[in-house]
């Protein structure tokens, strides 16, 4: 995603941010920085399927104070993104009714400004909406129901055939910009639910990251070259000398992950400091890809050629200015490759080393 649209959405009007390799939002407390980011998230399970009302549970907190009922109550919200890929940046505009009844009443879908897909509400009495999308054949459009609580883009591959160019082009539009959306990890860690053993298993990272221990002992092995980064950037986050990072198998089977001291007696994670968890686990996000994070996996697309694009509210809470200067430079150096992206918040502090650090955009939202 290259482009976060707010149009009318919470305290946000006519609002657009670019985002770069690395975009950290900041401002002061009540500027909008997780409205933004959860924004940003709700697109994403959007275009994993997610049905709407799972999507927003409380749509009337995203209605704009300042939006009027119309004669019927009707009040929503509008948000949309862009997003880029091999067939260019893709426009995909929603506006969503949140009362009287939650409920997708228009879509759009462009490409170089030509429309691929559209949909909007005719019959309030039904569950669906009227969509038409480009065929370029014997018929310029093709029309059909779709339901009124999906994203009707993240159908399209279920029901166009690819038979006319047009088609095709729409077929590659809607691929493009699911995959872009599907393609987010939202990592929020819980130090408090990170330092206890947990038990050995498939080692895919939770959103908490609660199952530190148990993705370190699945990486020591599966992903040797990646432990071995960790390790050599868990020193910049962390007290004491650091020369490396392990796991103990426990007697009750569970796994506990240490910290290698050099001859010194190694230290368990659950003894660190929230700071210091908290940098591990988000420099482990950075350092892995999809097959190491619990997250909805594109089987269609190689792990390899994804790129992964993870979200992370208040970023800086709980480290230092050393951690923090050591992770902007890792998630820098990281994007760098084409193949993470990060976007987040952070205090003022951090912003002022981000702007310091490159490959990283500061988004101010100070009112």
């Amino acid at each position: 995603m290259t482009e976060l649209r707010l149009s009318a959405y919470a305290g946000r009007q006519r609002a657009a941010y670019r985002l770069g390799p690395v975009t950290l939002f900041t401002g002061p407390s009540g500027s909008g920085k997780s409205t933004v980011l959860g924004a940003y998230e709700a697109l994403a399970r959007l275009g994993a399927g997610d049905p709407l009302a799972e999507v927003f549970p409380d749509p009337g907190a995203r209605v704009p104070d300042s939006a009027q009922p119309d004669s019927q109550g009707r009040r929503g919200f509008r948000i949309g993104c862009t997003v880029d890929g091999p067939v260019g940046p893709v426009r995909l505009d929603l506006a969503v009714q949140a009362e009287p009844q939650l409920r997708i009443v228009g879509e759009r879908l462009t490409r170089h400004g030509r429309t691929l897909l559209t949909t909007a509400l005719r019959d309030p009495g039904r569950a669906t909406v009227q969509a038409a999308w480009l065929t370029a054949g014997a018929t310029p459009v093709t029309r059909a129901p779709l339901p009124d609580d999906l994203l009707g883009t993240a159908l399209l591959p279920l029901r166009v055939a690819g038979a006319t160019e047009g088609q095709r082009e729409v077929l590659a539009a809607a691929e493009q910009a699911v995959v872009g959306l599907r393609s987010l990890f939202p990592c929020a860690p819980e130090p408090g639910r990170m330092r206890a053993p947990v038990p050995a298993g498939e080692g895919r990272l939770l959103r908490d990251c609660a199952n530190l221990a148990e993705v370190l002992h699945r990486t020591h092995t599966a992903c040797p070259r990646r432990h071995q980064r960790l390790a050599s950037v868990a020193g910049a986050g962390c007290a004491g000398p650091v020369t490396g990072v392990g796991t103990q198998e426990l007697a009750d089977g569970t796994v506990r992950a240490l910290l290698a001291r050099g001859t010194r007696p190694a230290t368990p994670l659950g003894r660190l400091g929230d700071g210091e968890l908290r940098y591990l686990a988000l420099a482990l996000t950075l350092l892995t890809g999809p097959g190491v994070l619990a997250m909805d996996r594109i089987a269609e697309v190689p792990d390899a050629m994804q790129c992964l694009a993870l979200l992370t509210d208040d970023l800086d809470r709980g480290l230092d200015a050393r951690q923090c200067s050591a992770l902007l430079g890792l998630a820098a150096a990281i994007a760098a490759d084409g193949h993470i992206r990060l976007a987040g918040s952070v205090r003022e502090g951090t912003a002022a080393e981000a702007r310091r650090t490159p490959g990283v955009t500061v988004v101010d939202l100070t009112p």
